[in-house]
């Protein structure tokens, strides 16, 4: 929920409460993982103020007071006071903040249905920035359903409604891994104009080339030239093509990263977080088979356990299911309600907070060599997407090593060589390693 308040924050009338997010902190009681809320700045603020209730009398107040009761566990109220704002003729900042925080009120109580509604009408009638439900923490759980698959699925088709920004800022990714597409397509372009011109002026001239006469012009130079222009125009135009293609398996390749590191892991210490979270601090070694090979790897691995751990391996097992099989009709996040209430809530300085040393040095403590997933179906689902993109049945037996920027570093059917990955990698104090990061 912190997110949705990054936007709410340009209105004039609000301000960040200060320190709200160190003493939510210190909450024992099962609690809603918003990070802070919104209070009124006004010139009245210094004079005695009535209670929370009286001042429900705007749109303003009802998500303040929305956001109050979030953050004090009271998520039935504080959606009935986001609810009562927009019925209160909000502004579009208003409106966009009340279905934000609505959604995520939604995605605590596990209506990823209902949550998906609300985020799909602020990203279509008051402009909400995907980005914004890439990057909140709050939202973790609503990113594990096949709810979240569908949205962005829309997003990456990039209407008009939806997604726009978001196709986007994955352009923008792409250009940055192919800086000189854009200029190889410029070529493109400009060559086949310059060619279809030259064949425009040649054809009449190979007309009256094979109709002879006087001072009709040379038939075979005609012809060469009409050909040599024609061939040009075909090859320019495969290869614009054919760039184009590979534009589009970059922005698919770019979205299932994206969607990697959206996905929930449990430490050793039972803290679930997102893999994003653990970028720069270690290399995850995904193994996906059956629970025979995944278990036997997971033994293999334990003889060079001193070594991994020295260039930061992190073990994911991921054992296919019985069935072998992903509902696909399957709706909302693995997880009970109970369990979601652990998942991190971090507020919007979290990309500051997990480069800190500190926030480095308790992931790093946090991790024993293995991880265990969360939302196994949603896991799963990713692997089938990565190997269709490479070319391998779907369940097979596969291991996928990650880089430690989060990107895949490679991947292969079976399970990987221990002796190999050892070699391979640096140790993490190695120069080669910083220079990953």
């Amino acid at each position: 929920m912190a997110a949705a308040a990054v936007a709410f924050l340009q209105h004039p009338s609000f301000c960040r409460k200060p320190g709200a997010w160190f003493s939510t902190r210190t909450h024992t009681k099962p609690r809603p993982v918003s990070s802070y809320f919104l209070v009124s700045c006004l010139s009245s603020s210094a004079s005695p103020s009535p209670s929370p209730e009286k001042k429900a009398v705007t749109a303003e107040s009802c998500v303040n007071l929305g956001l109050s009761f979030f953050s004090k566990g009271r998520v039935k109220d504080a959606l009935n006071q986001f609810e009562a704002a927009l019925d209160l003729n909000p502004t579009p900042v208003e409106a966009q903040a009340a279905l934000y925080n609505k959604a995520c009120c939604h995605a605590y109580r596990g209506e990823v249905q209902k949550a998906a509604a609300c985020l799909r009408t602020a990203l279509r009638e008051y402009n909400l920035k995907f980005g914004t439900i890439l990057n909140d923490p709050d939202l973790a759980s609503f990113r594990a359903s096949s709810e979240f698959k569908e949205l962005q699925e829309e997003a990456m088709s990039g209407g008009e409604d939806i997604g726009s920004s978001f196709r986007r800022d994955l352009k923008l990714i792409s250009e940055v891994q192919a800086p000189f597409r854009g200029v190889r397509r410029f070529f493109y372009v400009a060559l086949t104009v310059a060619a279809g011109i030259s064949t425009f002026f040649s054809v009449p001239r190979l007309i009256r080339a094979i109709q002879g006469g006087d001072g009709a012009p040379n038939v075979w130079e005609t012809a060469g030239n009409a050909a040599i222009n024609l061939g040009g125009i075909i090859v320019l135009v495969a290869l614009f093509v054919w760039d184009n293609k590979k534009e589009e398996e970059q922005l698919a390749q770019i979205s299932r990263d994206e969607t990697l590191s959206r996905l929930p892991l449990q430490l050793s210490t039972n803290r679930i977080v997102e893999l994003v979270q653990l970028r720069d601090t270690c290399r995850p070694v995904i193994l996906a088979g059956c629970k025979e090979s995944v278990s036997e790897a997971l033994q293999k691995a334990e003889r060079f356990r001193t070594e991994l751990l020295r260039r930061g391996v992190l073990l994911v097992p991921v054992i296919w299911s019985d069935d072998r099989k992903l509902p696909a009709d399957r709706k909302g996040f693995g997880l009970p309600t109970k369990t979601a209430t652990s998942l991190p809530s971090i507020g919007e300085d979290f990309d500051e907070r997990t480069q800190s040393i500190t926030a480095k040095s308790r992931l790093k403590a946090e991790m024993r060599f293995k991880a265990t997933i969360v939302s196994p179906h949603e896991w799963e689902r990713w692997i089938h997407d990565q190997q269709k993109s490479e070319g391998v049945n779907p369940g097979e037996d596969v291991y996928i090593l990650l880089r430690l920027d989060g990107r895949v570093r490679r991947s292969g059917k079976g399970m990987p060589d221990w002796s190999q990955i050892v070699l391979e990698l640096p140790p993490m104090e190695a120069l080669l390693s910083k220079l990953e990061r």
